[in-house]
């Protein structure tokens, strides 16, 4: 997530385990994931075990070694993330509560092909990718699928939303249970003044109060922002401390890229 300022000749590097640096008098910004630290749930509380059935846990490889984030089913072979998630060798845990016990209820698929898209850029614009699955996901009580927005979708200033993750509790904080926080959209502006030009309203949704210590942090990239039981937006980038506000991918403009890529596979009879 991000922050601090970074003076310098404009340059992208990986530091510790999901921590991208971007310099130009931009700012430093701490990935909620993989290629650096992910984030996890910050000021939340445990979940009721299977409360969030869509909920996926990813674990992958890349060149800093093993990463994880978060993820969520939209049909039984697909499920979608942060494209700054992506690496070799995905694995797709469904069904999870504890990720670090064999739960009866989980289900472990790996990806046939991961599908980011075209336009995602190391600002973090367009923060989304699609996981096809090698196989489709059996639907049960503790994996289910979550809805997509409609073009209409309407986010307003003030809602509260949920958003859940097997993220940091705190810088150094771990935990092994999922997690989960109510977030309040904000107002463009503040995170105008957080993230300067690294902020698009158009695909991106502002999220977190900064009166509040609540957010989402390390870890918890790629997971889904739930409002009203559809899923609005994606875990994308915050400040380094994991104060609020964050930014996340707002699902709703790319509704026609999810179909379309989609509905290729399913004509192709690839699920």
């Amino acid at each position: 997530m991000a922050g601090e300022k970074v003076r310098g000749r404009a340059k992208t590097k990986e530091l510790g385990e999901g921590l991208l640096v971007r310099s130009t008098s931009c700012l430093m910004k701490v990935l909620l994931d993989p290629t650096g630290d992910p984030r996890k749930i910050i000021g939340g509380r445990v979940t009721e075990p299977h409360s969030h059935p869509y909920m996926a846990y990813l674990q992958f490889q890349t060149t800093m070694g093993i990463r994880h984030c978060g993820g969520f089913l939209v049909r039984e072979d697909f499920v979608l993330t942060a494209a700054h998630c992506w690496g070799r060798s995905i694995n797709v845990t469904l069904g999870a509560h504890n990720i670090k016990e064999k739960e009866r209820t989980q289900q472990i698929i790996s990806e046939r092909k991961a599908i980011p898209h075209p336009y995602f850029n190391s600002k973090l614009s367009n923060d989304i990718m699609l996981l096809q699955l090698k196989k489709k996901a059996k639907l049960t009580d503790e994996v289910n699928l979550i809805k997509l927005p409609s073009g209409d979708s309407q986010l307003t200033p003030g809602m509260v939303c949920t958003v859940a993750g097997w993220g940091l509790l705190d810088l150094n904080q771990h935990t092994t249970k999922l997690h989960e926080v109510q977030l309040e959209i904000q107002k463009d502006k503040e995170c105008l003044n957080h993230f300067r030009k690294s902020f698009n309203s158009t695909i991106q949704i502002c999220v977190g109060n900064p009166k509040e210590k609540n957010n989402s942090f390390l870890k918890d990239s790629g997971g889904p922002f739930v409002c009203n039981n559809v899923a609005q937006g994606i875990v994308s980038f915050g400040s380094e401390s994991g104060t609020p506000p964050s930014v996340y991918t707002r699902i709703s403009v790319f509704r026609l890229w999810i179909k379309k890529i989609m509905r290729s596979v399913k004509l192709q009879g690839q699920n």
